[in-house]
């Protein structure tokens, strides 16, 4: 009971919502990127190792040049250079994407342990100044309500930046022309062809999108929140992420709920000095509700109907 009591007790707290919600945004970029790639009909399994690659060259960028936004830019052209890979491999050549996606990841993986050790020497390699961080930001007025304020209105760029993003690809996906043809190429897309919708073009975009997304929250990882880089530092967040776009069923705003859920899980872990409990048991609480959603949703979920499958014009 001691232990519900400390949780319910966390739970009423505006600083576990505040780092639940940070949390949240670093799995909902690329889970918004994976609901594009796959409503175009790519699976994109790849955004870990975006999101590593743009850690890397993110940090690297930033402590190069002292200027987090340049550093920030630098990041999510990595994390879209890794997409473009993903999007020749699986569109031109038609390869099993999943395969492209997994020896993407450990190309990323590699990669940036092989660079760091290169340029730098050393596992560390070093830490970015304050002054070079993505910065903090409060909203005037609103940052002054009492519980809300703090959650929202006291958060880093990227927090809302990401929620922004958020409502914008909702309104595009389900509310534009645009958003009608990357549907119509994830559900039949020789029916799209047909009617002059070019399906090639709209998945390289879509997944070069998730890519630039996935690099977005490598930058805010790296030099928002850790302020260096270490290898393999996402630590499975893009396969939540993946799992966050599953249980939403490809949808935005059921992505972001997933995130809230897995990022409160997070937030938990990192206050677990105020719960008495083991914290390698906390430690694993983000992953066992990634199995429980999966294992409770998964078999009720119906992803585009040509998800996964390479187009062949011609060929139905």
């Amino acid at each position: 009971m001691t232990v519900i009591g400390d949780i319910l007790r966390l739970l009423t707290t505006a600083d576990l919502w505040q780092a639940a919600l940070a949390a949240s945004v670093l799995l909902l970029l690329p889970a918004l990127g994976g609901v594009i790639s796959e409503r175009s009909g790519v699976v994109n399994i790849a955004m870990e190792g975006m999101m590593l690659t743009g850690a890397f060259f993110g940090v690297v960028a930033d402590l190069a040049w002292q200027n987090v936004w340049l550093a920030t830019l630098v990041a999510i052209v990595a994390g879209g250079a890794m997409a473009l890979i993903h999007a020749v491999v699986s569109i031109r050549f038609r390869a099993d994407q999943i395969v492209s996606g997994i020896a993407i990841n450990i190309f990323a993986a590699g990669m940036t342990v092989f660079l760091v050790r290169r340029i730098y020497g050393v596992q560390d390699i070093g830490h970015v100044g304050p002054s070079e961080l993505l910065p903090n930001l409060s909203i005037p007025v609103l940052d002054q309500i009492p519980f809300v304020g703090q959650v929202f209105f006291q958060q880093n760029v990227v927090v809302y930046i990401a929620l922004f993003l958020l409502v914008l690809v909702q309104v595009v996906l389900f509310r534009t022309r645009l958003g009608l043809r990357i549907r119509a190429v994830g559900e039949h897309p020789h029916a799209a062809d047909t009617a002059g919708i070019n399906v090639y073009w709209i998945r390289y975009g879509a997944v070069i999108t998730s890519g630039l997304l996935s690099g977005l929250a490598g930058a805010f990882l790296a030099i928002g929140i850790s302020n260096t880089f270490v290898p393999n530092m996402t630590d499975g967040r893009g396969y939540i992420a993946l799992a966050a776009m599953i249980f939403g069923k490809w949808t935005p705003l059921g992505a972001f709920l997933a995130c809230l859920i897995f990022g409160l899980g997070e937030a938990i872990y990192a206050n677990n000095s105020t719960i008495h409990v083991s914290q390698y048991l906390l430690s694993m609480l983000p992953y066992i509700l990634v199995l429980v959603v999966l294992t409770g949703v998964i078999g009720r979920s119906n992803p585009p109907a040509a998800d996964g499958i390479p187009y062949v014009p011609g060929a139905e």
